[in-house]
């Protein structure tokens, strides 16, 4: 039998950029534009006859716009929608907006400047309509990988095994992708002042994670914010890595500090959670508690596996209150996860983890 397709309906208002989506989702063999629509209205109509399983859809348009439309759709018929928008580029409040609305992913508009931006633009794209689809309640089998991965190794060495790493302040360091907006905010506001040093990779392109940093800031006892190059990791704050660039944790002397780098995508992502947890496996060690959270994919289950056999302790988010369980699952399956638990829990293990270290630390 054949492969089911991911079906499309894109919905913008500009030609040139629908015929754009359209060439770069046609060149993956899983995924097919079932329509284009100008409008809400135009979309509306097709909706009546047929859906799809993924609507990509523009925020500025004629008649309607994609924000007013996004709440008709999850309130009358809901889909996965991803938000493919120029509004959304600057980290602006739109992006959360979208997000409580019930949009499963925002992809910035693809530029076409060089052929490196294309392609880069062009995978994100479609990783994120097969995430969006997979996010659906109804099962799905798993699609074929048209573009090469590379792993940790692109950008930091493996970690030494047997090498002894002194006992310091411990570190928290947390991947999440589809679904860990929402669910970073859930765990991060439970968390009190006085909790462990956090390191964040969330999948998200640039410009948005100064503005997603700044939003938990702004409801949480600890401190959230962007990470910055060569910044010092401080107990009761919690960094974010910024899109598009990878973040590592380095250690001077007892000391962790936080690296920016760039380089290529990693596990398909840039920050890509396996760079993150591949460093704290060798600066931190039994050290450092790993958590993978919601998302689509296998990024981190390799960094979690080598925090693991260097002694770090490991939790993974569990199926029932995952987004998309891909990302937990892959973890669990490479026997990198210590223990499995709920997102209600997470900031109870955090904090759990962290009063331990401080018990043995003392005595």
């Amino acid at each position: 039998m054949p492969r089911e397709k991911v079906r499309v309906l894109i919905v913008d208002d500009s030609a040139s950029v629908r015929q754009i989506l359209q060439t770069i989702l046609c060149e993956d063999p899983d995924i097919e534009v079932m329509a284009t629509a100008s409008d809400p209205f135009v979309a509306a109509k097709r909706l009546e006859k047929e859906l799809p399983d993924v609507i990509i859809l523009d925020l500025e348009m004629p008649r309607m716009d994609g924000m007013t439309f996004l709440r008709k759709i999850m309130a009358q018929r809901p889909i996965p929608v991803i938000i493919c928008s120029s509004l959304t580029e600057e980290g602006s409040h739109v992006m959360f907006e979208a997000f409580e609305a019930g949009a499963v992913d925002i992809v910035p508009k693809p530029k076409i400047d060089t052929r490196q931006a294309l392609f880069e633009c062009s995978t994100r794209l479609r990783e994120a309509v097969k995430s969006a689809a997979r996010a659906r309640v109804r099962p799905r089998a798993e699609r074929r990988v048209i573009e090469r991965k590379l792993t940790a190794d692109a950008i930091i060495p493996p970690p030494v095994q047997g090498k002894v790493r002194p006992t310091t302040e411990r570190i928290v360091c947390i991947g999440a992708s589809t679904g860990g907006t929402e669910a970073l905010n859930d765990v991060l506001e439970m968390l009190p002042a006085h909790c462990p040093p956090i390191v964040i990779v969330q999948h998200m392109p640039a410009g948005f994670t100064a503005a997603f940093a700044r939003r938990l800031d702004s409801v949480c006892q600890i401190r959230v914010k962007e990470a910055e190059d060569g910044e010092p990791v401080l107990p009761g704050c919690a960094y974010i890595a910024p899109g598009a660039r990878h973040m590592l944790l380095q250690r001077i002397g007892l000391r962790y500090q936080i690296a920016i780098k760039d380089g290529p995508p990693v596990s398909r992502h840039r920050p890509s959670v396996d760079v993150l947890f591949r460093s704290a496996a060798q600066h931190a060690g039994a050290n450092a508690l790993g958590v993978i959270m919601t998302g689509m994919g296998d990024d981190g289950a390799r960094g979690m596996l080598e925090m693991r056999k260097l002694g770090a302790s490991t939790r993974a988010q569990d199926e029932e209150s995952c987004v998309v369980f891909g990302m937990p699952k892959e973890a669990i399956a490479h026997g990198g996860v210590e223990k499995v638990v709920s997102l209600h829990n997470i900031p109870r293990e955090i904090m759990l983890w962290y009063q331990a270290g401080h018990t043995v630390m003392a005595g």
